[in-house]
């Protein structure tokens, strides 16, 4: 349990590395459990391994097939493999078993969003709001959907709500002559970088490590708060 723990606290941290040793030798020791391998996988996409980061995922769904987590998590490694169609298929069946949690529809939109459609992800952002009102980050990731899409007056009203929730305002320094400064952001992962596409292993990442990412903390730190203390 001690290497267990030193092992989640390393990823935590942002030790991958480190991290994938000793999850490497809680493997090799006591056999391919689901959590090891669930942990192994989700920093092996951080490495960028993502082919052997999709085999433990083959393997945790082959040992539970109905687990939505694992189906989701490995959705997200198809896409970044390019396997598309397999990423929705995996995204749908997430959603498919778990129908009443919105942050299935709100990974679905993400996905949907980075892959053009635009009108299909709108669809499963107001899904996810129908099913949790108070969801900030589906809000603010609609607005910025209806933005690229040209709908001006829809997209302000979602950044409303979105900032109404979380207690945004206008004076905090995200605003620069009026205009926001919005990223992206990921249902419960943090940012990714747009610059290192092979890195979006930030998918896996915990509401909780938005607050180990300077950069993150920096630049939407309280538009998140809320989020944090509903979590």
């Amino acid at each position: 349990m001690e290497k267990l723990e030193k092992g989640i606290a390393l990823y935590k941290e942002g030790k991958f590395e480190e991290a994938l040793l000793v999850f490497e030798a809680l493997v090799s020791a006591d056999g391919p459990k689901p959590g090891y391998l669930h942990y192994r996988a989700r920093i092996q996409s951080r490495l960028g391994a993502l082919d052997a980061a999709i085999s433990d995922f083959d393997e945790l769904i082959a040992l539970e097939p109905f687990n939505t987590t694992f189906i989701s998590d490995r959705a997200v490694v198809l896409h970044l493999l390019k396997r598309n169609e397999e990423a929705m298929e995996a995204f749908d069946q997430a959603l498919n078993l778990d129908p009443k949690n919105p942050y299935r529809y709100s990974s679905r939109a993400y996905f949907k969003d980075r892959i053009g459609d635009l009108k299909g992800a709108i669809e499963d952002y107001e899904s996810a709001i129908a099913l949790d009102p108070e969801d900030a980050i589906a809000y603010n990731n609609k607005g910025l959907v209806e933005e690229k899409l040209g709908y001006q007056q829809k997209s302000r009203k979602s950044f409303s709500e979105a900032d109404r929730l979380s207690g945004y305002s206008k004076s905090d320094p995200h605003y620069s002559n009026g205009t926001e400064k919005r990223p992206p952001l990921e249902p419960n992962y943090i940012q990714e970088d747009e610059k290192k596409p092979m890195s979006l292993g930030h998918y896996f990442s915990v509401i909780s490590d938005l607050f180990t990412k300077q950069s993150t903390r920096v630049e939407f730190a309280q538009f998140l708060r809320s989020k944090f203390k509903r979590s």
